[in-house]
């Protein structure tokens, strides 16, 4: 499974912004996928994922109500819908595709992870 995400950018606080994930391979359909991010100094976090057979969803409170998570299966594309983004969303954001069961707020059952790319939210 390969994975290359897309459309970070520098924006404002306030704006919007919408993030993809193009996947090869097909294991990934079998569990689920997610989003997670990495502020400078922190932690590397859980923002989103999605159960690719049925689009459950699952989100972090930090952006619940804000970001969605969605996957078209035809283009083997993961999205990330960012709105009323904050400074505080600043960060290096990821992509990754579990191969097993397991937390989906965790790293533990994601195998597979993209480059990742930039978002800069400006005040």
């Amino acid at each position: 499974v390969r994975l290359e995400e897309s459309g970070g950018d520098l924006v404002q606080a306030g704006d919007s912004l919408r993030l993809s994930c193009a996947a090869s391979g097909r294991a990934y359909k079998q569990y689920f996928m997610g989003w997670f991010r990495q502020a400078p100094g922190k932690e590397r976090e859980f923002v989103a994922a999605i159960f690719w057979i049925n689009g459950f969803t699952h989100y972090a409170d930090s952006v619940k109500g804000r970001f969605t998570i969605s996957r078209d299966n035809d283009q083997n594309t993961l999205y990330l819908q960012m709105d009323s983004l904050e400074v505080e969303d600043t960060a290096v954001y990821y992509c990754a595709a579990a191969d097993r069961w397991g937390s989906v707020r965790t790293d533990e059952p994601y195998r597979y992870w993209g480059q990742g790319t930039q978002v800069t939210v400006s005040s």
